[in-house]
């Protein structure tokens, strides 16, 4: 099997392990210890200019890629090419978050069914960086939406899509960027300059994933392919972030909704511009965007599985020894 058909079904079976495991606790992911690591670097590191950011952001890198590089190494001297790849997938595995975001949208969604609407603002967090206080059920749902949107390029389909470019040490790469944005790719007096790299790295990583994964949201929805695609050139573009503003826009309009308008983090207020032409989101609606976000998940996962098996199944069958002539 050649390389690239190696990782991207090694990357299909970090779909499977992602569905049936899930993240492990945070005191036992590697993620959460890179975020950790990374939080204390930027205590004694921090420096008010964009040269201090690169070198946070090569940090970042290095500490996440180098042990699964050589973790790695040391799986396929021990146990041969099986023990590497099995290191392989369980490493992209942590990279993902399908089955992490689908609960967290999942608890939203149900404690606003039960009309809860104090536990939904509590449970919002968890999802989207936004302050909940004094959201009504419409604006909860919106923010639910547009956080599976955008995680479902950000935790799913972008490790997914550099695991198949470049294994696990790719992967792990990915999600040291994405989580170092998370971290300091903030527009803000602290942040402006010091989180720029991180900030730009993200948008560059992001860019390819995202766009794939508003044609599998299309793919996904053949009744809505047309006003996806046209969401995605004339909406998108109006959203603060390049890739964000093209995974909510598919999706609003696979689901007939609008999306965007009015947030408040914190002391700060951001409009941003209608994705959609729909109507405004409701409770309902957040059971509707877990559904095709899991459609683009298997999807996405079939079709990395699918040049292995192809393969696999034109492989010549042997036909056993001759018996010959006695």
């Amino acid at each position: 099997m050649t390389g690239w058909r190696r990782r991207s079904a090694s990357a299909a079976l970090a779909v499977v392990l992602d569905q049936l495991v899930g993240d492990p606790p945070n005191r036992l992911h590697p993620v959460a210890w890179l975020g950790q690591a990374m939080a204390r670097r930027e205590a004694r590191a921090w420096s008010d200019d964009r040269l201090s950011g690169v070198r946070h952001l090569g940090a970042g890198l290095l500490l996440a890629s180098l042990p699964t590089a050589l973790g790695c190494v040391a799986a396929r001297r021990a146990g041969g090419v099986a023990a590497e790849r099995a290191l392989s997938v369980g490493v992209v595995a942590m990279t993902l978050g399908a089955r992490s975001l689908d609960r967290r949208a999942f608890e939203v969604g149900e404690a606003l069914a039960r009309g809860q609407l104090e536990q939904a603002r509590l449970l919002l967090p968890a999802l989207v960086g936004r302050d909940p206080a004094g959201l009504e059920e419409g604006e909860i749902a919106r923010a639910v939406i547009e956080s599976v949107a955008e995680n479902t390029v950000d935790a799913v389909l972008a490790p997914l899509f550099w695991a198949a470019v470049g294994g696990a040490g790719a992967a792990a790469a990915y999600r040291a960027v994405n989580t170092l944005d998370a971290m300091v790719g903030y527009r803000n007096d602290r942040y402006g300059r010091f989180g720029w790299a991180s900030a730009r790295a993200d948008d560059v990583a992001n860019f390819l994933p995202a766009r794939v994964g508003a044609a599998l949201v299309a793919l996904c929805s053949p009744g809505g392919a047309c006003s996806v695609v046209q969401a995605v050139r004339r909406q998108a573009p109006s959203h603060p972030s390049p890739n964000a503003g093209v995974a909510e826009a598919a999706f609003a309009a696979a689901l007939g909704l609008r999306l965007g308008g009015t947030n408040r983090y914190g002391d700060m207020v951001e409009h941003r511009a209608e994705l959609g032409d729909g109507r405004p989101a409701a409770a309902a609606d957040i059971l509707r965007a877990r559904r095709l976000a899991r459609r683009v998940t298997f999807v996405s996962a079939a079709a990395l599985a699918a040049p292995s098996l192809w393969q696999q199944w034109r492989r010549p069958r042997s036909s056993g020894p001759s018996r010959g002539v006695r």
